[in-house]
């Protein structure tokens, strides 16, 4: 008998709640029967092409989400070709889904499905992924294979065991056991969830555990240079080259705001000429894949032209060493410079965003374009306001109601 498969997706909307979201169902159909199965996965209604079966834009969760539609889609071709392989007389609609959803499956463990996954995602670095978001991945396994081994005397652990005590055990030993604080506990447990998304979008568990369960991380300061100090390190002299081209990558970086990744990648190409006739540098951010546009200031440009001589064979714009000799390089540099603070590119961002942006009277909506955020909250985290900047503001209040007070007392005399 002639089969005939057919694979779409189709939003079904809920008859209470928010009406403008909808959930992305699978329907597999074959020979004119159906099967159909929830992906999990919600959208906005307004967001999803029926035509193309896809969602619309180029967001990172319309790009996400449009990935897991094609994994999904290609499982299900491969599972029918190998139940056709295996010379199965009727091969139904359900047949499939259970098949895909694991009914006809032993039980699924969560490092098993972890490794299956890094290694999956370590095809695909430098495509779709970074190595090091792959190593945050690998470190995470390590975390909850110690975690299993400590809390259960166990090698692996059913997927479908998997609870919210579970998941509060699990941050309770990376605290406790691990010595993380509150903060990077949390990166690893938001790594953990994504994992567990993609378990619930294969259909191995009918219960995502991570719902309703907020991952609420503690507000830190972000520490930043004041300008004095990037005027230490400007002016610090450096019998060592290493030292001289570390310090100047990292001045880049506080003057374009862009991070050490994006630093190294960059290339003379993404330098262009903006409406206002000046250079700007435009890329897309290795992190997000969100596209900054960052005017060259007159210390980055310094920079540039500095090393424009240099002969390197990546048309590399700057010198950049690898991150871990740049981070003990820094050290150096801060210690040599009487800078107290730990130097990081992540203190250079945030230094673009206070002491070289904000304090200098840039509008938070313009710093939040050039850092590449995607939302203004995110740049909220980064932007504090100096206290010169605010003792300025205080004074032009000040004197407005020193002026507003001497209108009070000639009319009252």
């Amino acid at each position: 008998m002639q089969n005939s498969l057919s694979v779409l997706f189709y939003l079904r909307k809920k008859a209470t709640g928010d009406l403008s979201m909808a959930t992305i169902y699978l329907r597999i159909t074959v020979n004119g029967k159906r099967a159909e199965v929830s992906t999990l996965r919600k959208i906005p209604i307004s967001k999803w092409n029926a035509k193309a079966n896809r969602v619309i834009g180029y967001s990172i969760e319309a790009r996400q989400a449009n990935r897991q539609l094609d994994i999904i889609k290609n499982r299900i071709y491969e599972i029918y070709q190998n139940l056709l392989n295996q010379d199965i007389e009727i091969v139904t609609a359900k047949g499939i889904r259970d098949e895909y959803i694991g009914v006809n499956k032993s039980r699924k463990l969560i490092l098993e499905m972890f490794e299956e996954h890094n290694l999956t995602m370590e095809r695909l670095v430098g495509k779709e992924f970074s190595f090091r978001t792959l190593q945050r991945y690998k470190t995470t396994k390590k975390h909850l294979a110690k975690y299993i081994k400590s809390n259960y005397k166990l090698d692996d652990y059913p997927l479908k065991g998997i609870d919210v005590q579970y998941i509060n055990g699990f941050i309770y030993f990376l605290k406790t056991k691990q010595n993380l604080s509150h903060n990077s506990a949390l990166k690893y447990v938001a790594y953990f969830k994504k994992i567990i998304r993609v378990a619930c979008a294969n259909g191995w568990l009918d219960k995502d555990p991570f719902y309703n369960f907020k991952l609420r991380a503690k507000t830190i300061d972000k520490e930043f240079l004041r300008k004095d100090e990037i005027d230490k390190l400007i002016e610090a002299d450096f019998s060592i080259p290493r030292l001289s081209q570390v310090r100047d990558v990292f001045i880049f970086s506080c003057y374009t705001g862009l991070a050490y990744v994006d630093v190294a990648k960059l290339k003379e190409d993404d330098i262009v000429i903006g409406m206002d006739g000046g250079r700007w540098i435009k890329v897309n951010r290795t992190k997000t894949k969100t596209l900054s546009r960052i005017p060259i200031l007159p210390v980055a440009e310094q920079i540039i032209s500095k090393y424009a001589s240099m002969i390197n064979y990546e048309n590399k714009l700057l010198p950049v060493y690898s991150n871990q000799k740049t981070n003990g390089y820094l050290k150096e540099i801060a210690d040599l410079s009487g800078i107290t603070k730990k130097l990081t590119f992540h203190m250079a961002r945030h230094t673009f965003a206070t002491t070289i942006t904000l304090s200098n009277g840039v509008p938070i909506e313009s710093v939040s374009k050039m850092l590449g955020h995607k939302s203004l909250k995110t740049t909220q985290h980064y932007a504090k306001i100096l206290d010169i900047k605010l003792s300025e503001d205080m004074k032009k209040l000040r004197l407005r109601f020193e002026n507003e007070s001497k209108l009070f007392a000639k009319n009252i005399t």
